[in-house]
């Protein structure tokens, strides 16, 4: 339901939502009393008495309790919205895991297609770092290669993209950390938006570029090479061997151009950062539409952050194929549940002040909306961190919730696209993989259309349906795989954005 300046989710909610700064003593159709108190837009006000300790319901779910006793026309926040801890309800496997009709086959895009069989949408080198005492070199080297006019003489090369990070080494060499950074490292070394990567270490790191490489074709095109500056004698050397080498990468990168491929090919990485009120009524849904489009086209979608899917798992592992596929995702959660305590974290230590300021109150709110993004198909797998995706269809990967993490292990993956919904304004870009932004909201669109590719806040302040935006966006995604920039690529961002997921102590 909605009327002049609210909207109602659901029937059973017990709060509506404001659509634009309300004052106070306004009337609201459906809401028994004037407002009591000045309401922003994106922000919750009740529609119904809600007693101290009792549900607030949006979305038709559970999104925390009263702390004191609510009246009609109150503003809900988190003066008078608490969340009395999240435990893991029952939780149902694979009971609305019902496939989506395929739609037809025959569309494509333009993509650079791969020895391995995978398809990239952009055709960049990367100079790949196995620890930070070598990032400074990596970047020397691709400030000469730009100096010395190396894309000039390979004209289907996008650029050179040196890939620094703060970790491998002063970490143990067994634990899940490890392992987390030798998947990332393994999977931007083998990403299919790189024609060639040159892969550089120190020597003498915990990272060795011997374990990396491990005597295996990371690369079945052969275009990889890899070096220390230790064994080289330093850093000019290395550069002067970098440079030569880059030469032979770009040469093989340059052989490939774009060609029609089947859509199937697009592995979506799927993210919501500086979330906002509208961002589970107008960006959220029109990309989960979009998902469900594209995996009725045979295509992939990778939904992360597994902190803010907390409180709404179970729409999840309801929609699983399996129940082990549920049961993985819930090992996940509680895994979550342990390293936050014993790290004296809670799981409640979201929305950030600027969700707030946008109107979210709690984690169950803010994951009922993220949850959004992931739209009805079914759950066809769960992923660690970096985790190569091996199937078709909607699947999870294991992340944090801090975005450039996120999207680097989705890229990791295989995520060849990356779409991002902000409701404040996230800024970022995620070389080598292209990222299109959505705008929740008009206001924030109009203020930063410079850097925003999508505003889906028409879909409340002009009747745009979700269906059309989702429709509208699986077009906009199939122009940016087949070539086209984003406002990020115009802007520059890719450069700084690569953050493996550091776990365990650093030493």
């Amino acid at each position: 339901m909605s009327g002049s300046g609210f909207i109602k989710l659901r029937g059973d909610d017990n709060v509506v939502i404001a659509l634009r700064a309300l004052p106070s003593g306004t009337s609201l159709d459906g809401v028994p009393a004037p407002l009591a108190s000045p309401v922003h837009p994106g922000h919750k006000i009740a529609c119904a008495p809600i007693p101290e300790g009792e549900n607030v319901i949006r979305y038709g779910q559970i999104i925390g309790q009263a702390k004191s006793a609510i009246q009609p026309g109150d503003h809900v926040h988190s003066h008078n919205l608490g969340m009395e801890g999240h435990s893991l309800q029952d939780h149902e496997f694979a009971s609305q895991n019902t496939p989506l009709a395929p739609l037809e086959a025959g569309r494509t895009f333009q993509g650079y297609k791969r020895a391995d069989g995978r398809t990239g949408t952009r055709n960049y080198i990367g100079i790949l770092t196995s620890v930070n005492c070598s990032g400074s070199v990596a970047q020397f080297i691709a400030e000469a290669s730009e100096k010395n006019g190396l894309l000039d003489r390979f004209p289907n090369v996008d650029g050179v993209v040196p890939i620094v990070h703060g970790t491998g080494c002063g970490m143990s060499g067994e634990n899940e950390g490890y392992a987390a950074l030798f998947r990332t490292l393994s999977g931007y070394a083998q990403h299919p938006n790189f024609g060639g990567i040159l892969l550089i270490g120190l020597g003498c790191e915990v990272m060795q570029i011997s374990d990396l490489v491990g005597g295996r074709p990371i690369r079945s095109d052969g275009a990889l090479r890899y070096m220390t500056i230790q064994q080289q004698g330093g850093t000019r050397r290395t550069i002067e061997k970098g440079l030569e080498e880059l030469e032979g990468i770009a040469r093989l990168a340059n052989t490939v151009s774009r060609s029609p491929v089947p859509i199937s090919d697009i592995t979506v990485g799927m993210q919501c950062g500086g979330s906002d009120g509208y961002s589970g009524i107008t960006a959220n849904p029109a990309l989960g539409y979009a998902s469900d489009l594209l995996v009725r086209h045979g295509g992939t979608t990778i939904l992360s952050e597994t902190p803010e899917i907390y409180g709404a798992e179970h729409l999840l592992t309801s929609r699983a194929e399996t129940t082990d596929v549920g049961e993985k995702l819930l090992a996940r959660v509680r895994w979550w549940e342990d390293y936050a305590a014993r790290n004296g974290g809670e799981m409640d230590n979201n929305p950030s002040p600027g969700n707030k300021r946008g109107g979210l109150t709690t984690i169950l709110e803010k994951s009922l909306g993220a949850v959004a993004k992931g739209g009805t198909a079914p759950l066809a797998g769960v992923y660690e961190f970096a985790e190569q995706v091996d199937r078709k269809g909607f699947v999870f990967m294991d992340s944090p919730g801090f975005d450039p993490c996120s999207v680097t292990g989705q890229v990791a993956s295989g995520a060849n696209l990356v779409v991002f919904t902000t409701g404040r304004g996230s800024v970022s870009g995620y070389k080598p993989t292209p990222c299109i932004k959505l705008a929740t909201n008009s206001e924030m669109y109009g203020r930063m259309s410079e850097d925003m590719d999508l505003n889906c806040g028409d879909i409340v302040t002009d009747g745009v349906s979700i269906e059309a935006k989702g429709e509208e966006l699986l077009e906009l995604m199939i122009r940016v795989a087949s070539g086209e920039h984003t406002k990020s690529e115009q802007l520059g961002f890719g450069g700084v954005e690569f953050v493996p997921w550091q776990i365990g102590a650093v030493m």
